[in-house]
């Protein structure tokens, strides 16, 4: 069971007040740890069905695969809501605020010059959505649109460097994203296709226009050189696929088993 401290100060006097200090603790096998007893996750809300708040706990695919890796540790997780950016550039790390990041982040060359990666634990390729009456078949089909991408994601590092004849809007998250299409302030919205897939089914009035093949895969993501933490979250990994759990995950979140 996942349980989570809000806020960057409760994050930080959690974690003894970050800083370049030695880890706190450590796990089995001596795997270093920020805090006695638990497996600090940093992640970024809201990105169903990946990591978001149900009934006041924190819940989703990678909360579950990270709680293996926190069973294997012999700790239980906790969890911390931060910025995406301070994630990615390693910030959040060197500050001794999170053990791992699990926010649906794909693993990207620029990424791995800040952070450590695990192996990939998922495939996803960018999706385009739109209101149900005004449908974007292809990417011709945008222009003169207003695309809404989230602030430092692949998403918006697509739409600015393809979409040349649409303005691209940033927006902090995915939320603000999916608002912004709601009401009317965006024509769509780019980015991961497992979210935006979700929140069609999820919600009336909308389409997906099409996937866009970027052959991403999502990485769990730590400080730049702890190898034993990389390790372990990788033989977890293993493990998981080969004993069948990762499938149970995966079906538990999207319905169907991987293919």
């Amino acid at each position: 069971m996942a349980t989570v401290a809000v806020g960057a100060m409760l994050a930080l006097s959690a974690c003894g007040g970050g800083g370049e200090s030695e880890p706190a603790a450590t796990g089995e096998g001596g795997v270093p740890l920020v805090k006695e007893g638990k497996l600090t996750t940093c992640t970024h809300l809201s990105y169903q069905p990946f990591q978001f708040e149900k009934d006041g706990e924190v819940v989703g695919f990678d909360v579950d695969i990270v709680d293996a890796v926190a069973k294997k540790l012999g700790v239980e997780q906790e969890i911390i809501n931060t910025s995406f950016e301070t994630i990615t550039s390693g910030a959040e790390f060197n500050q001794q605020k999170c053990d791992v990041a699990a926010a649906a982040t794909t693993i990207t060359p620029e990424r791995q010059e800040a952070t450590d990666f695990s192996e990939g634990y998922f495939a996803a390729n960018q999706a385009i959505l739109t209101k149900g009456d005004k449908k974007a078949e292809d990417e011709a089909a945008l222009k003169g649109f207003k695309i809404a991408a989230q602030a430092g994601t692949t998403g918006l590092e697509y739409a600015t460097e393809n979409f040349k004849d649409s303005e691209v809007i940033t927006y902090e998250d995915l939320p603000l994203s999916l608002e912004a299409l709601k009401t009317g302030q965006v024509d769509a919205v780019i980015n991961d296709n497992g979210v935006l897939y979700n929140y069609n089914t999820e919600n009336k009035g909308f389409a997906i226009g099409f996937d866009i093949k970027t052959d991403e895969h999502y990485g769990i993501s730590m400080k730049k050189g702890n190898t034993q933490m990389k390790k372990a979250v990788d033989d977890t990994l293993k493990e998981i696929k080969d004993n069948g759990e990762y499938d149970k995950i995966y079906k538990k979140w999207f319905g169907e088993a991987p293919k």
